[in-house]
C-alpha cells in the first residue's frame, strides 16, 4: 500500500504539473498532503513534516544557491564570460571550435544556473557559427551538452547540492567524482555525438542574433575571469584532495577545511569577485549591490521548489515510506545505483523538470543509501545522471533548444533529446566503472 500511495503522489505530482500547469511549489506541498493524509499522518504532524523537511533542506541550500546566483551575475555582467569564450575561441582555432565551446561551457556552467549559461553564452554560439561557416548545431550542441552535465551533476547547482545534503555526502567528493565523469560524459554527448548529425540545419531568429557583445577594453583579462569563475571549485577540490592525502589533525588541516566547506568557498569567491570584476574595473559599490540584490531575486522560485522536494523527502521519512520501500528493495539483486538512476529516469520523463525529478528520486532512494552501504556521492551522480534523460516536449530546456535554433519538434527530438539521453547513460557508466574502485 505504501509503495501505491508513493506512486499515486508521483502521478499526482505530474498532472498538477503537466496538465493544470500548477507552479511545481504549490505542487509539491499538495502532494505532501496527500501522501501524508493517505499514510495515516495526524494532521498536525503533516505540517510538522512539511517545515522539518524544508528547513532541512534549505538551511545548508540557501546561503550556496545565494552566493551562486551572485558569483554567477558579476560574472555575466562584467564581461568575463564572453572573455573566456572569446579567448578560448581563439587559442583552439576553428578546427579545434567544438572544443574551445565544450570548455567555455564547462567553465561558464560552473557558477551559473543552466538557463542563465545558456542565454549569455548562445548569441557568442551564433558569432562564431556564422564567422567561421560553420553549422550552427555543429558550434551549439557541445556547449550545451557541457552546460547540462554541469547543471545534472556539478555542485554547488541547486540538484545535486541538495541531493547530496539528503544523502550526507561529501559535496567535495561528489564535485571530484562528478568532474571525472563528466569529461567522458561530454566528450561522448558533444564533438562525438554532433559528427553523426548531417541533415539538420539550424538557422537562428532574428530576435536571437543580435547579441549585444563588449569590446575587448570592456571586459577583464583572460586571467582574472578564469581565476574568479573557478575559484569556488578550486577552493573546494584543494580542501577535498588536502583531507584525503594529509592524515592527523592539526590547526592547518582545520583552516583548510573550513575554507574549503561549499558556503565559505562561495562567500571567498564572491568577495574576490566583487573587487576583481568591478572594484578594480572602475564599478562602484551601489552598482555592485544593485546587480547582486538582482541575482538573488532570480533564484527564489528555485529556492521554493526545492523546499517542497525537501517537505516532499520528510514526509516519506516520517509515514514511514521510505522504512517500507528501503525493506522492499533490500533484497533486490540490482545494483542501488541504477535502481536509483531508473527512479530518477521514470520522473524526469513525466514531469520534465531535471531538478524536480532529481530532488523527487532523491527523497524515494534515501533507503537505499541507508541500507546497502553504497557510496552516498555516486547515488548523487546516479540520480543527477537519470535526472537529465528523455528531454522532451514537458521540458522548459527542450523549448528553449528548440526556438533558439528555429527547430521542428522532430529535429529537436532527434538532437536535443538524443544529447541529454547520452548524457544521462554515460553518467550511470560512468557511476558503476567508478564504484568498482570505490
Amino acid at each position: 500500500m505504501p509503495l501505491l500511495i508513493v506512486i499515486l503522489g508521483i502521478l499526482l505530482l505530474f498532472v498538477l504539473i503537466a496538465k493544470f500547469k500548477l507552479n511545481a511549489f504549490i505542487a509539491f506541498i499538495i502532494v505532501c498532503v496527500f501522501v501524508g493524509v493517505f499514510q495515516g499522518m495526524e494532521l498536525d504532524l503533516i505540517v510538522e513534516a512539511i517545515q522539518i523537511g524544508m528547513g532541512n533542506t534549505l538551511g545548508f541550500l540557501v546561503m550556496i544557491l545565494g552566493l551562486g546566483a551572485m558569483l554567477g551575475k558579476l560574472v555575466s555582467d562584467s564581461g568575463a564570460a564572453q572573455r573566456i569564450t572569446s579567448g578560448l575561441v581563439a587559442s583552439f582555432g576553428i578546427k579545434h571550435i567544438q572544443w574551445a565551446v565544450v570548455v567555455a561551457g564547462f567553465i561558464v556552467g560552473i557558477p551559473m544556473f543552466y538557463s542563465v549559461g545558456f542565454v549569455i553564452l548562445i548569441p557568442l554560439v551564433f558569432t562564431i557559427a556564422a564567422a567561421t561557416g560553420l553549422p550552427l548545431i555543429y558550434v551549439g550542441l557541445p556547449m550545451l551538452a557541457s552546460l547540462s552535465v554541469t547543471h545534472g551533476f556539478l555542485p554547488p547547482h541547486p540538484a545535486p547540492t541538495a541531493i547530496a545534503g539528503m544523502f550526507n555526502a561529501d559535496v567535495g567528493k561528489t564535485l571530484l567524482y562528478g568532474i571525472i565523469i563528466a569529461i567522458p560524459t561530454i566528450i561522448v554527448a558533444g564533438p562525438l555525438f554532433t559528427r553523426t548529425i548531417k541533415n539538420i540545419k539550424a538557422t537562428p531568429l532574428k530576435e536571437f542574433y543580435n547579441p549585444i557583445v563588449l569590446k575587448d577594453d570592456e571586459m577583464p583579462g583572460m586571467g582574472i575571469s578564469l581565476f574568479t569563475t573557478l575559484l569556488p571549485i578550486l577552493l573546494i577540490l584543494c580542501s577535498t584532495l588536502f583531507t584525503l592525502f594529509i592524515s592527523g589533525e592539526s590547526m592547518f588541516k582545520q583552516l583548510v577545511v573550513f575554507i574549503g566547506n561549499p558556503v565559505i568557498a562561495m562567500l571567498i569567491s564572491v568577495l574576490v569577485a566583487l573587487y576583481t570584476l568591478g572594484i578594480s574595473r572602475g564599478k562602484k559599490m551601489p552598482e555592485l549591490m544593485n546587480s547582486v540584490s538582482n541575482s538573488v531575486s532570480s533564484i527564489t522560485m528555485i529556492l521554493l521548489i526545492i523546499a517542497g522536494a525537501g517537505a516532499l523527502k520528510q514526509i516519506l521519512v516520517a509515514s514511514g515510506v521510505s522504512d517500507y520501500i528501503g525493506a522492499l528493495l533490500n533484497g533486490s539483486s540490482i545494483s542501488p545505483l541504477i535502481l536509483a538512476w531508473l527512479i530518477a529516469t521514470v520522473i524526469r520523463v513525466c514531469v520534465g523538470s531535471a531538478t524536480v525529478a532529481g530532488l523527487t528520486a532523491a527523497g524515494i532512494a534515501l533507503p537505499l543509501v541507508q541500507n546497502s552501504g553504497v557510496s552516498p556521492e555516486l547515488m548523487v551522480l546516479a540520480i543527477g545522471s537519470g535526472s537529465l534523460m528523455l528531454s522532451h516536449v514537458n521540458d522548459g530546456g527542450f523549448w528553449m533548444f528548440k526556438e533558439y535554433f528555429n527547430l521542428t519538434v522532430k529535429e529537436t527530438l532527434s538532437t536535443w533529446t538524443i544529447m541529454e539521453t547520452t548524457v544521462g547513460i554515460m553518467g550511470l557508466i560512468g557511476v558503476l566503472i567508478l564504484n568498482i574502485f570505490l
